[in-house]
């Protein structure tokens, strides 16, 4: 595997006091474990859009971390 097997990703700036850049819309990550695990401790600005971890030689988004306004999570339906 490259070193840029799995990229962290979002349409909107990531922001994380874990990596030395924070609003980058997207990172690059050789392991796929650190990748989620980044992906899962970060955040957006505006917060509460999504995160997500694709592995980049076949663009299969393995790790989702969804949109916090999405409809199905609100208790009025």
């Amino acid at each position: 595997m490259s070193s840029a097997d799995f990229r962290v990703e979002s349409n909107h700036p990531i922001a994380t006091r874990l990596l030395p850049v924070s609003g980058s819309r997207q990172y690059f990550f050789c392991d796929r474990a650190l990748a989620v695990a980044m992906a899962a401790k970060s955040t957006t600005k505006p917060s509460g859009q999504e995160i997500r971890v694709v592995h980049v030689p076949t663009g299969e988004v393995v790790f989702r971390k969804a949109a916090a306004n999405r409809a199905e999570w609100s208790e009025e339906l």
